[in-house]
């Protein structure tokens, strides 16, 4: 899809929706009632909003279209949460439940680096040893007290021992812990999610999932602003949410990057069903659902990264390009998504070619961000070494050839 230029409709017959993004300046962020105008917009609309999304992304970074190259490491997949839609998490005695070992870490990390990788994705459950016994155990049998001092570790193993740059997504986190991993992590991420509570209702996405409580993760995202670590959020699309509530999730992490200025980048991820999760039944958001949603949270937030997963949109993943995304979010050409592991990520040449027929040119970046690492390497230590000589004289990953 080529989004249709707003000055190409003559203003008798431009619709509603047309007139009111004419108006727009580039750069200023819309308000929530035309928000919510825009993502019920018809798909006569459709093309003028993608339009502005677009425009607004140029102002924003020009050009280029950057991803991460990756290597997935699922540390743990047990977890006290049970969410609706989720394939990762194991109870212990099903028989996928698994911790990794350190050995297996730096196997890992060892082998991404290999193929010019330069983050680690660190996903877990989120505190699983709360409710599992077998989990303590594991613990205990590794050395560590809980698995955050795990994560730490692991985090510290391949910081030391490879050129990786850790990105943890723990769950939630104190203020505490969020100081102590921002020692061995440049950036670190939650997904709001969402702000609905009620998808919190017994028979919803969030029942028996009380580490999904939107203030609980709000607070989480708001301790590290104010410790100013660079931070990835996003919000789910298709769990349940009204097209209000997915405006409002998107105001409530504006509203958070306003004041602290630390939200890196903005996830807006699509559910995908799965014959095996509660949710197997639900309708899965459509493409139109998917490129106004990527298109009001460009809008919303014109100066934050926004990342759309192109494995979880194929085969159209390039329209989200003209919905105004900047960036497709990690890439690994060794590890599964273990989170949607029947969705494979496309092969670097694809999304390149992809990419380049959209107009743009594809970059590889660091887990932090160019206007982020600033912040990091201000800070004295390991990390801010490691983060120096990972990236280039503009911010990026700098090119090497994978070995």
């Amino acid at each position: 899809m080529t989004p249709t230029a707003l000055k190409s409709t003559a203003p008798e017959h431009r619709s509603s929706c047309a007139v009111e993004l004419a108006d727009l300046q580039p750069g200023s962020p819309i308000s929530r009632d035309l928000a919510l105008h825009l993502i019920r917009c018809d798909d006569d609309d459709l093309p003028a909003l993608l339009a502005a999304a677009r425009a607004a992304k140029e102002n924003f970074k020009p050009g280029v279209i950057t991803y991460s190259r990756k290597v997935f490491l699922p540390l743990t997949n047990l977890c006290r949460d049970y969410c609706g839609y989720c394939t990762f998490r194991r109870d212990p005695q099903e028989a996928a439940a698994h911790t990794m070992t350190p050995e297996e870490v730096l196997t890992v990390a060892r082998a991404g680096e290999k193929l010019g990788c330069t983050e680690a994705l660190f996903s877990l459950g989120d505190k699983p040893e709360m409710l599992f016994p077998e989990m303590r155990g594991t613990l205990r049998q590794l050395g560590y007290k809980s698995t955050l001092h795990y994560l730490e570790a692991m985090c510290e193993l391949v910081l030391r021992e490879t050129s990786l740059l850790p990105h943890p997504n723990p769950g939630l986190l104190s203020a505490e812990w969020i100081a102590r991993l921002a020692v061995v992590s440049p950036s670190m991420g939650l997904m709001l999610e969402t702000t609905s509570h009620a998808l919190l209702a017994p028979g919803a996405a969030h029942d028996n999932a009380s580490d999904k409580v939107p203030a609980k993760r709000l607070r989480t995202i708001e301790d590290a602003g104010k410790q100013q670590v660079p931070f990835t959020t996003g919000l789910l699309i298709g769990i349940g949410e009204t097209l209000e509530d997915r405006v409002d999730t998107l105001l409530a992490i504006r509203d958070l990057h306003d004041r602290y200025g630390h939200i890196q980048e903005v996830i807006v991820q699509n559910f995908r069903a799965k014959p095996t999760i509660p949710m197997a039944q639900v309708p899965e958001p459509s493409r139109g659902e998917m490129l106004r949603a990527v298109a009001v949270a460009r809008l919303l937030l014109p100066n934050v990264n926004i990342q759309a997963p192109p494995n979880l949109n194929a085969p159209y993943y390039e329209e989200l390009l003209d919905a105004g995304i900047n960036d497709w979010g990690g890439i690994s050409p060794l590890t599964p998504d273990y989170i949607n592991p029947e969705k494979p990520w496309p092969h670097l040449e694809q999304l390149r070619l992809r990419t380049e027929s959209r107009g743009f040119q594809l970059r590889q970046r660091l887990p932090v961000y160019p206007e982020f690492s600033p912040v990091v390497i201000s800070r004295p230590g390991v990390l801010s070494e490691k983060l120096q000589a990972a990236r280039d004289d503009e911010g990026l990953a700098r090119r090497k050839r994978a070995a």
